[in-house]
């Protein structure tokens, strides 16, 4: 653990990482990399890079892979480590497993997040985080609203180890169904965690729920 300097000595702080996931395809938006959707005025992936640095996250893994060569470029100014997937068809398993191996397992969390959650911040991450450190039993945290499952998700660093040891088509989403004594639900109203966009109509969902208009990107 890092240690942060209070009044009367030392106290530990946990080490978090994270895993970004920026690589689909958008094939039910057209094509369109949901990473790059704008919200007044910035890309939802640099979105959830300021929201995980606002979290104070010390290492954060982007995982790119269709779309790499406009997904790149725009976290180039974030102090963040790439991976590209370059099989990415083979689906998000593929992306998530690569973005493990990457990060590894040397922290007390590890969040694993959506780069098309457009409502996320900072504060939404730092209550996982709270959560995931108060929480009495377990070694997953999944935000649960309404009964629906939510991201980002939380692990633990030695159930990460357990999941990088494992065979290589366990990832976060089988491991958890596989072994679900190790999963908290936390159950929340904050429909934060529970909000993406998929598709073009998902666009015009999510405009007339929160009011906020999610611009497509500028095309190449």
């Amino acid at each position: 653990m890092a240690c942060d300097l209070k009044q009367g000595g030392f106290v530990s702080r946990a080490r978090i990482g994270a895993i970004l996931l920026a690589a689909g395809q958008g094939s039910r938006m057209g094509s369109v990399p949901k990473s790059l959707l704008e919200l007044e005025g910035a890309p939802l992936i640099n979105r959830q890079l300021i929201a995980l640095s606002g979290a104070e996250v010390d290492e954060v893994v982007v995982v790119t892979g269709y779309h790499h060569e406009r997904v790149e470029p725009a976290v180039a100014e974030f102090p963040v480590k790439i991976v590209r997937n370059p099989n990415p068809e083979n689906g998000q398993a593929s992306s998530v497993r690569l973005g493990i191996e990457a990060l590894g397992s040397n922290f007390d969390a590890i969040i694993m997040a959506l780069s098309d959650q457009p409502l996320i911040n900072a504060n939404d991450i730092k209550k996982l985080i709270a959560v995931f450190k108060n929480r009495p039993s377990g070694e997953i945290l999944m935000p649960v609203v309404n009964g629906q499952r939510g991201n980002p998700i939380v692990l633990s660093g030695a159930v990460m180890g357990q999941i990088i040891e494992s065979a290589r088509n366990t990832v976060c989403r089988n491991f958890m169904d596989q072994h679900p004594e190790l999963v908290t639900p936390y159950e929340t109203d904050n429909e934060h965690f529970v909000f993406d966009v998929d598709s073009l109509e998902d666009l015009n969902t999510f405009a007339a729920k929160t009011g906020l208009v999610l611009k497509l990107p500028s095309p190449r």
